[in-house]
């Protein structure tokens, strides 16, 4: 019971990590909306795998504002992301653009599930089949009287 209550309690002490600081919020809560839905999809360069919204990094902290800087200076959310883009590369997007630069980053998991696949049919082919036991005279006879038993019947 005190291992959940801690872990309980680690998790609430640790929610204002996943917030944006309240020096940050826009006044318009549409405008908020925006800027919100942008930065969920922006990977924060220091943390490299959070979004700038989840990350405490002053870097992120950075992004956050240049975001909500071009929305008030009325930029649409394809600008805001282009804008990020151009200046830090593509890497900055959580999700990258399907594009020939990006082909083999999308198809990778899919060539290895193939190429996996591939390689079991090819290893369960290969596997030596049991050779037949060869029936000694015993067996032969005994196999026989069974097939003319039930051949008679």
């Amino acid at each position: 019971m005190r291992f959940v209550l801690a872990l309980l309690a680690s998790l609430v002490l640790s929610l204002s990590a996943f917030a944006v600081q309240p020096d940050e919020v826009l006044k318009d809560p549409a405008m908020e909306k925006r800027a919100r839905e942008i930065s969920a999809g922006l990977r924060c360069l220091v943390c490299q795998n959070q979004s700038i919204d989840d990350s405490d990094a002053q870097l992120a902290k950075d992004l956050r504002l240049l975001v909500r800087e071009r929305l008030v200076a009325g930029d649409t959310n394809e600008e805001v992301e282009s804008y990020l883009v151009q200046r830090y590369g593509e890497f900055v997007l959580l999700k990258p653009t399907f594009g020939t630069h990006t082909l083999l980053l999308w198809l990778t998991p899919a060539l290895v599930l193939v190429l996996g696949g591939l390689g079991a049919y090819a290893a369960l082919r290969r596997r030596p089949q049991p050779a037949a036991a060869a029936l000694d005279d015993e067996e032969r006879k005994a196999l026989e009287a069974l097939l003319r038993r039930d051949g008679n019947a």
